[in-house]
C-alpha cells in the first residue's frame, strides 16, 4: 500500500533521526494519510480515497467535484 495522497501526490520524505549527541541516522517523514469515502452528487457513487490532512481541508473549502476535476487536470487522478 503506497503512502501517496490522491489529490496531492505528497509521499514519504527522507531526513535524519538526529540524537543528542548529534548522531545521524536515516528516517522517513510519512504523511498524515487517511481513507475517506467521499459521495460525489453528480455521478451518485461514493468513491473512497487515501487522502492527507492538507487535502482533506481543501475538499472542505472547495468541494469534492472541484478537487477532483483540479486532480484530473494535473494528472494526479485518473476518473474514468
Amino acid at each position: 500500500m503506497a503512502k501517496v495522497c490522491d489529490i496531492t501526490g505528497k509521499r514519504p520524505r527522507v531526513g535524519n533521526n538526529v540524537s543528542h549527541a548529534n548522531n545521524k541516522t536515516k528516517r522517513k517523514f510519512y504523511p498524515n494519510l487517511h481513507k475517506k469515502n467521499f459521495y460525489i452528487p453528480e455521478e451518485d457513487a461514493w468513491i473512497t480515497l487515501k487522502v492527507c490532512t492538507k487535502a482533506l481541508r481543501t475538499i472542505n473549502k472547495k468541494g469534492v467535484s472541484a478537487v477532483l476535476k483540479d486532480a484530473q487536470e494535473k494528472g494526479m487522478i485518473i476518473i474514468k
